[in-house]
């Protein structure tokens, strides 16, 4: 699965499963371009890959902003070169009872979690198609195949990433283009933290107790990782998957099993 020579942007890449996936892109040979919304995080993710001798940029990303999605591009392209792997990872979660939440939530989740992604591949694409080569690698969950109380936005919005995914394979399959997505489970990062201490506080139980109830969900019987995001995103991006499009790939212990 080398990429040498390949260049990757992942957006979200400077922490939790985005920084995971710019290690092991840039692990197989691919220089990549870690874009978050904050600059700093993804500038010491930069700083890390560098110093293990590979090629890597910071930039500031707003993936809500389609001139953002185009300064990234000009960005990427210019410092080095054409773009093969885009990986739509930003995103954020939340937790609010349905009739409790608020538009200005509804929005923040959608605009951010799907609109970031037609946002950012809407920019890359054409670079992928005049090149007749590409590899898009969007995020849903496993949110995205079975709702979850408290979360219509974010299931709202993972449920949509896998319609996009299939639409765009379809699109583009003529164009050497591949698009397929990734469907995590449950994983110890800062986002999902942060909805699980909503869990917590909404039901009056201890932070770890939210945390275990969730963790005995899965039959395999302990959280994902990371990292076995990123294996699987490293997969998709390389020529094993060369045949794969469209499909939707889960990451998650055996929860969701269709």
């Amino acid at each position: 699965m080398e990429l040498n020579g390949k260049v990757a942007v992942v957006t979200g890449g400077g922490s939790g499963i985005g920084a995971e996936i710019v290690r092991q892109l840039a692990g197989a040979g691919a220089a990549v371009v870690i874009a978050d919304i904050d600059l700093a995080a993804a500038e010491a993710v930069k700083s890390a890959i560098i110093a293990q001798g590979h090629k890597a940029i910071a930039v500031q990303h707003d993936v809500t902003s389609a001139a953002s999605a185009a300064a990234l591009v000009a960005k990427a392209e210019a410092d080095l070169g054409p773009i093969d792997i885009l990986v739509n990872n930003a995103g954020v979660s939340g937790n609010s009872p349905f009739l409790e939440m608020t538009e200005e939530e509804w929005d923040r989740v959608i605009n951010i979690n799907l609109k970031g992604h037609f946002l950012t591949a809407r920019a890359v694409l054409p670079g992928m198609v005049a090149r007749s080569y590409g590899r898009v690698i969007n995020m849903s969950s496993i949110c995205g195949k079975q709702g979850f109380p408290g979360i219509a936005h974010y299931c709202s919005s993972k449920f949509a990433i896998i319609g996009f995914t299939q639409s765009l394979a379809k699109e583009f399959a003529k164009s050497g283009i591949t698009v397929n997505t990734i469907c995590p489970g449950i994983i110890d990062t800062p986002t999902n933290r942060h909805a699980i201490g909503r869990i917590a506080s909404d039901t009056g139980v201890s932070l770890d107790s939210a945390w275990l109830d969730l963790v005995s969900n899965i039959p395999q019987g302990h959280p994902q990782t990371c990292l076995d995001v990123a294996r699987m995103a490293l997969y998709l991006a390389s020529d094993w998957a060369a045949n794969m499009t469209g499909g939707s790939y889960h990451v998650d212990g055996g929860c969701v099993m269709t």
